[in-house]
């Protein structure tokens, strides 16, 4: 699924970047969805259930980091 996530807490915006190289970042997470995404057996799982479909999104170029 992916092949590195970050999270910038002042911001609150999760980075994730796929294995096809897309980077995308996904806005209003709170600190407690990024625990419990760190915290997941399957990073994908949790992502696809928890954030996929609910957040904002856009998509970034590749070297942007949060």
């Amino acid at each position: 699924m992916a092949t590195a996530i970050g999270y910038n807490d002042n911001k609150n915006i999760l980075q994730v970047e796929f294995h096809n190289g897309a980077v995308y970042q996904y806005s209003d997470i709170d600190q407690d969805t990024w625990q419990d995404l760190q915290q997941a057996d399957s990073v994908g799982k949790f992502f696809y259930e928890n954030v996929r479909g609910k957040y904002q999104y856009e998509r970034v170029n590749d070297d942007y980091y949060c």
